[in-house]
């Protein structure tokens, strides 16, 4: 849809310059990092307050004009597509840390900010912010898409992490939810209920953060098994053994390939384990030594320690870097990225049996995944116009979703259901996904907000 043009003259009115009409600018806001067509909206707008995002808010209300919240643009299931036009609300220009508070352990932040910058500010407070999905997204679309990552298992997920929030509604009126405060029983979790919702509900913002002390010591490592199914048991060993693992990864043969390829990390080509500990110097020690039984009871080897920080950030950053070096195995290929999240007691057989499926498959799949909390991806690797081989891991996406129910799961551990998961929804949540319906319509009557996303009908 093309903005009428009296909106398109409140909108100018009210942010001039920074709101983009451009061609390219429009482009830039409809790519994504996985397998979506582009669709770009039809004005991106950059607002630099609250009252800005509010106001803009009231006229596209007034208009009936859909809007999209806008972050990094890292999330893959589609979240900050246009699927219907209208205005993307791009957060780049409210990106500031707006206090923080050591005594209690909390900052309050702009949406726009990055879980870098923000820990980059962090430093010399002793403090750090320790949710890590691996790209370095804004916290608003973290929060928004109830991240986790890579130390979820110690630290949990944006979920338990963020304490209150500032939200613009639909029509343009702003709220604020919870407080600085650890605990409330003073009504319904209002908070909870826009963490996740993937900007169907409301603009975020402004977050007021949990914060967590910088560990004493550190200590990270990697070890290899001859095949999946000892690795996850290991993993699963070390949960019930009360190990308190800061990160525990899992990346299967093909991951360890495209690592060698691309950072030449001469690692056998086996599954491995990358994990990490923080503590006392003896409490790491004594973490490290506990685990280390447990990868040789379970036929673990070539235990590789990584304790001075150049080595650990090298580490981390190969397996962030993952998906890009899974996407080299494949040159020019396009990725179908999926994730679920099954019961520790059920991840060797969901990991297994998507091993199996990959590899009876005609396309490749390399697995790696957050295993600690019993989360993992498939990164489905498509020639681009092969349509035989998108529907191949359209497929393999939907055996992974349905195991994951079946096995007592979910079918998104961390990416969400943007447009991409949503023929998933009723099966996972039954009448469930009706209230979630009924909020939404209470909410944006008008189903302006991110239309097309997370709900039935939207």
């Amino acid at each position: 849809m093309a903005l009428p043009s009296d909106a398109l003259d409140e909108l100018q009115a009210l942010l001039g310059p920074r709101l983009a009409l451009s061609a390219a600018e429009r482009e830039a806001h409809g790519r994504n990092e996985t397998h979506f067509p582009p669709l770009p909206p039809d004005a991106v707008a950059y607002p630099e307050s609250t009252a800005e995002v509010a106001q803009l808010m009231a006229i596209c209300a007034r208009h009936g004009l859909p809007v999209t919240a806008w972050g990094q643009g890292s999330s893959l299931e589609g979240h900050a597509l246009a699927l219907k036009g209208g205005v993307t609300v791009d957060f780049a220009h409210m990106a500031a840390v707006l206090e923080v508070r050591p005594e209690d352990m909390v900052a309050r932040v702009q949406p726009g900010l990055t879980r870098e910058a923000l820990n980059t500010e962090l430093r010399a407070t002793g403090l750090m912010f320790p949710v890590d999905p691996g790209a370095n997204a804004s916290l608003g679309g973290m929060a928004s898409t109830r991240a986790s990552g890579t130390t979820a298992v110690r630290y949990g997920t944006m979920r338990d992490n963020v304490l209150a929030l500032e939200v613009v509604l639909a029509d343009g009126r702003v709220i604020r939810t919870g407080t600085a405060a650890r605990k409330s029983s003073a009504g319904y979790d209002v908070t909870g209920l826009f963490v996740g919702s993937e900007g169907t509900l409301g603009l975020i913002t402004e977050l007021t953060l949990r914060l967590h002390g910088q560990p004493e010591a550190v200590s990270a490592a990697v070890c290899a098994f001859p095949a999946m199914a000892p690795a996850v048991e290991a993993v699963i060993a070390t949960i019930q053994s009360g190990i308190p693992m800061a990160r525990i990864e899992f990346v299967d043969a093909a991951t360890v390939a495209a690592f060698n390829r691309r950072d030449k990390a001469g690692m056998p080509e086996e599954p491995h384990l990358l994990v990490e500990f923080h503590g006392s110097p003896a409490a790491v020690a004594e973490q490290a030594e506990r685990f280390g039984e447990i990868v040789a009871e379970a036929g673990g080897k070539g235990f590789r320690w990584a304790e001075k920080p150049e080595e650990r950030a090298a580490l981390w950053r190969m397996r962030h870097n993952a998906y890009y070096a899974c996407l080299a195995l494949k040159p020019g290929c396009q990725a179908w990225v999926t994730d679920v999240c099954v019961p520790i007691s059920r991840l060797a057989e969901a990991v297994e049996e998507t091993r199996a499926d990959i590899a009876a498959s005609p396309i490749p799949g390399p697995i790696l995944g957050h295993v600690g909390d019993g989360n993992f991806h498939a990164v489905l690797l498509v020639t681009p116009g092969d349509a035989a081989e998108a529907e191949t891991a359209k497929r393999l996406a939907a055996r992974m979703a349905e195991r994951a129910l079946r096995l007592g799961g979910t079918v998104t551990g961390e990416h969400g259901i943007g447009m991409g998961k949503l023929d998933y929804m009723e099966q996972e949540h039954g009448a469930g996904w009706d209230v979630m319906g009924q909020i939404k319509r209470a909410l944006d009557p008008s189903g302006l907000l991110n239309p097309g996303k997370l709900v039935r009908g939207n």
